[in-house]
């Protein structure tokens, strides 16, 4: 078991993408809070959300991503139509969910609002997901690279994720900076390590944070099961071989197949939907289904923990390595589908007495890293 004893009492506050209408982002963020409060010390989320993920401002930064849709007049009208209510709707249940799980700081919508007022910490941590990736608008934000951290302060990171690999030329001088004065920089993926030792900076790397709770911690934070067996979907990028596939596995196993999303659109896709699932019922979902197909890095990292078969559609949109890395962690990368037809890996038994005793090990290793650096 870890040693918790700690030299002294530490205020930590972290930032991260906990306010994402995802149910990754915010559990990760849950994670975090969960963890470095177990080895004794104060924590708090930085309630920084940049304007443009604003619940208010999300569709008007999305169009602004879709120049064929915010060009034309009559389909930026019909997306604002059919964008608007979903967005509210899931905003504003977020939003109740982080004000149960989360302690916070005051609000903040801007570097320049975090540069005038930081809020007073010990040690101030960019947390994980995608902190050193694009955001909703495209742009790269320097708040997640700490940027007004105080003079002399200490700074960290844990399991920081870019997302995509590269950081364009423009902003890359002054985000190396940055990471120049943290203390400490531990990253999520093997390709996000790798990429800063290209760059000179040294970083470890440790498992997402909600690999920071066994599977036993969440499923007592779980909904009751849902009644009979299934095949569950959980998509978050617009690629058709995900449902097209899991209506193949659902087909030969003769069992139903639903879809959870926080996003509404997602309706017209394969499998009975169910909007807007509750924290504790997408938790459930996932526990109880018979096969997860999904090409979220959550829901692969959740059906890891959770021990709940799995295939994975890798993105195609410059993601895939956070993926592949749990993958590779846990010797499953033979879970990546490579051929539409092959229904029968959703059957493949999974070892999961192996899996469990190397994220055993890995949680150990990733909670020593997080104490010694929050202790150092």
């Amino acid at each position: 078991m870890l040693d918790i004893n700690r030299r002294k009492h530490v205020k930590v506050s972290c930032i991260t993408r906990h306010a994402i209408s995802n149910y990754g982002s915010l559990l990760q963020a849950y994670a975090t809070q969960r963890a470095v409060e177990s080895l004794g010390h104060e924590f708090e989320i930085m309630d920084y959300v940049p304007a443009c993920e604003d619940v208010s401002q999300q569709v008007r930064t999305l169009l602004s991503t879709k120049p064929s849709w915010n060009g034309n007049p009559l389909k930026k009208s019909v997306y604002r139509l059919l964008m608007e209510p979903e967005t509210r709707v899931a905003g504003k249940r977020f939003a109740r969910e982080r004000s149960q799980l989360l302690k916070m700081s005051p609000h903040y919508a801007s570097l320049e609002e975090l540069k005038a007022n930081p809020p007073k910490a010990d040690v101030y941590m960019t947390g994980s997901d995608q902190v050193w990736g694009p955001i909703s608008s495209g742009a790269y934000d320097l708040s997640y690279a700490l940027e007004f951290a105080p003079e002399g302060s200490r700074r960290i990171s844990y399991a920081a994720s870019f997302g995509k690999k590269n950081i364009p030329d423009s902003v890359r001088p002054r985000f190396l900076e940055d990471l120049r004065a943290y203390e400490a920089v531990f990253v999520r993926e093997d390709a996000a390590r790798e990429q800063l030792a290209s760059w000179g900076i040294e970083a470890g790397q440790v498992v997402d944070p909600t690999l920071l709770l066994d599977g036993e911690a969440w499923r007592r934070m779980a909904a009751p099961a849902p009644k009979g067996e299934y095949i569950l979907v959980y998509q978050i990028h617009s690629d058709p071989t995900v449902g097209q596939y899991a209506v193949k596995v659902a087909k030969k196993l003769g069992l139903p197949l639903i879809r959870i999303s926080a996003s509404l659109h997602q309706a017209s896709r394969e499998g009975k939907f169910k909007w807007l699932p509750t924290l504790a019922e997408f938790l459930s979902y996932v526990d109880n289904a018979a096969c997860l197909v999904t090409d979220s890095f959550h829901g692969t990292a959740f059906a890891i923990n959770l021990n709940t078969p799995l295939v994975e559609v890798l993105p195609k949109n410059g993601t895939s390595s956070r993926n592949v890395s749990i993958l590779r962690l846990t010797d499953l990368t033979d879970r990546v589908l490579q051929n539409l037809d092959d229904v029968e890996l959703a059957s493949k038994q999974i070892d999961f007495g192996r899996v469990n005793d190397v994220m055993g090990a890995e949680r150990e290793k990733s909670l020593a890293q997080l104490k010694s650096m929050i202790e150092e």
